[in-house]
């Protein structure tokens, strides 16, 4: 591909810092992204309506007298560790916890499992072979510069196959990306969580990609039946769509406030980001959004600034200027972890970054970078509204402690 092809100038949502970059997001006639025009209806919602129909589904479960209610897919993470506590303590469901162990995982990330099982759950843990996952994972990189994309489909899978596996009437899900980032696709915009194949990493025909590299006896674990879940009147939805409290900050503080760890101190331009509380299961994210940011102009700083912008938790210009410090960066180690575990040479490496964009794109002078975003207000200093949402953050960690103790 040609530079010119990397330079056009990228629109902006007019109120947060979602570009038009985003596969499948959709803007109305104001500029307006469809996250925040989802935001902007979320005070229009009854939100005791929906809990009501959430319970109805609970109480017609459990009427059912199956050894579990329900399925959740879970990490230990923030999201995952509300969903379990919120379908056990306020469903009042009996609950069957499953880990897809990601590649890699980080002490962290191994601890906040840990976590969550101590908190009182059956766990039932995954992980497709190895071997099949670095070749597959191999393949990715070269051909889409996304090697996290073929874990997408085990980590999206296990609850599904649980639930098959064990006759189990209910999954429930997280966050539905279609209302919070905005984007248009086929999982809907609904409560139903029952056809995730839609999401934009999982939307490509199963077989045609993933069965080229391998056996499909090898890869059970990478893929569900929507017929079968429907057959035996299995239900999926989004928890997200019911509970008025979900926000990334809110289930961060939930969850740190019943033991789960974030991410060490570490200096935000190797993470890529101010927030430590994301995806701290694995170091193989950082790098994946190392090469988001250099193929669509973003990375998970965009995606982090977006949430607290909606949430009112920081001004757009603040939201700018963590972009514009932090974006698209990561620490070379996670880049050499990278590389030793798919067994790639240096020249490998950076010859793909080279067929996917300019690799001085990723320099850290920002004033070279290939994707911009309109200048931030020189008054605006990133470290220190960063310091701001930590101390807010840990303030709100103590109020959901003393919440839990009372």
């Amino acid at each position: 591909m040609g530079t010119t092809e990397w330079t056009r100038k990228m629109k902006y949502c007019t109120r947060c810092v979602q570009p038009d970059t985003r596969p499948g997001i959709y803007f109305d006639e104001n500029g307006v992204c469809g996250a925040c025009l989802y935001q902007e209806s979320v005070a229009e919602i009854d939100w005791d309506k929906r809990w009501s129909a959430l319970e109805h589904i609970a109480d017609r479960i459990r009427q059912e007298y199956c050894i579990y209610d329900c399925v959740v897919g879970v990490s230990g993470g923030k999201d995952s560790t509300f969903q379990a506590l919120t379908a056990r303590d306020r469903l009042g469901l009996h609950v069957l916890l499953v880990n897809s162990e990601p590649e890699n995982i980080t002490e962290a990330g191994r601890a906040n499992i840990e976590n969550l099982k101590q908190l009182g759950f059956d766990c039932i843990s995954l992980r497709p072979n190895p071997q099949v996952m670095r070749t597959l994972m191999k393949r990715d990189f070269f051909e889409h510069l996304n090697p996290v994309k073929v874990s997408e489909y085990s980590l999206w899978s296990s609850a599904y196959i649980i639930a098959l596996a064990f006759n189990i009437p209910l999954i429930i899900q997280g966050e539905n990306a279609g209302l919070t980032q905005g984007v248009r696709h086929t999982s809907g915009v609904g409560s139903s969580a029952l056809n995730v194949w839609g999401l934009n990493t999982l939307s490509e025909d199963w077989i045609a990609y993933v069965c080229n590299e391998a056996m499909p006896r090898d890869l059970f674990m990478y893929h569900y039946s929507p017929g079968d879940l429907q057959e035996r009147d299995i239900q999926a939805v989004w928890l997200q769509y019911f509970t008025k409290e979900w926000s990334q900050p809110h289930n961060a503080a939930f969850s740190m406030a019943r033991g789960m760890q974030i991410r060490p101190e570490l200096e935000p331009r190797k993470l890529g980001t101010y927030r430590r509380f994301y995806q701290v299961d694995s170091n193989l994210v950082q790098v994946n959004q190392k090469f988001k940011y250099h193929k669509l102009g973003f990375g998970q700083c965009t995606d982090h600034a977006c949430y607290d912008i909606r949430a009112g938790l920081i001004t757009r210009e603040e939201g700018i200027a963590l972009v514009h410090e932090f974006d698209g960066l990561c620490d070379s180690i996670f880049e050499s972890q990278f590389r030793d575990y798919l067994g790639l040479s240096l020249s490998e490496y950076y010859e793909t970054l080279e067929r996917f964009g300019p690799v001085e794109s990723h320099r850290l002078e920002r004033d070279d970078a290939i994707w911009k975003i309109e200048p931030p207000s020189s008054d605006i200093n990133p470290y220190a509204v960063r310091s701001r949402l930590d101390e807010q953050l840990m303030d709100d960690v103590e109020r959901h402690k003393q919440k839990a103790r009372g």
